[in-house]
């Protein structure tokens, strides 16, 4: 169900404990697949789910143009701060997203009061450039954080993490051979259904002990 007036694209029941905010990663849209089952899941456990797009996300749906590099982070982390305030303020949100928006999530998460804080594949560094990290502002983070996290994936693996400074606010919970989007190979016996499903069912028990 979608809200013209906000932007915004709603799952689960308007009277729900929880609320779950997500941003999509840096390429894909709110309604990209992943978000999509992601959002249908957790909305069939009793959770309200909210997505919106950043500004360049967006005007790429309006125009119907593809291409065009993400907002600046000064605009991205409004967008969030935006989107927190339209839905009644950070103390009653848990908030997250797809890569790109997690990580900008992750910025503004302490500032605007959060409840918790959810990453769904987490950017740690560039694919193939592991020097270049983007985990100083995770090593003082006050919010209770979970990060779900593919073994595979390129912007951060176990070894990668292990050598991370984080702040024991963060969980990370690792999905089993999963890649940036969760996906495992076919010879790892496991599917993209298990994997979202274990991925869902970490963020059932977070969720339920914020």
């Amino acid at each position: 169900m979608t809200d013209p007036n906000a932007g915004f694209l709603f799952d689960g029941p308007e009277d729900a404990a929880t609320t779950v905010v997500l941003a999509h990663g840096a390429g894909a849209p709110m309604n990209a697949p992943f978000l999509n089952d992601l959002a249908r899941q957790l909305a069939s456990g009793g959770v309200r789910v909210a997505r919106f797009e950043f500004p360049y996300m967006r005007a790429r749906r309006e125009t119907g143009r593809r291409g065009g590099a993400p907002d600046r982070e000064p605009v991205l982390k409004e967008a969030w701060k935006s989107a927190v305030e339209t839905l009644g303020g950070g103390a009653r949100l848990v908030i997250g997203g797809k890569s790109l928006g997690g990580r900008i999530a992750s910025m503004v998460a302490d500032e605007v009061g959060a409840r918790g804080l959810v990453c769904l594949g987490y950017p740690f560094h560039p694919p193939g450039r592991p020097e270049k990290l983007r985990t100083k502002h995770l090593e003082t983070l006050r919010t209770p954080a979970l990060v779900l996290q593919g073994t595979r994936d390129p912007f951060g693996t176990p070894d990668d993490v292990a050598g991370y400074r984080l702040s024991p606010a963060i969980r990370v919970v690792w999905i089993e051979d999963g890649d940036h989007s969760w996906k495992p190979r076919a010879s790892s016996g496991r599917t993209l259904e298990q994997n979202m499903a274990a991925g869902v069912a970490a963020m059932r028990k977070f969720l339920a002990v914020l």
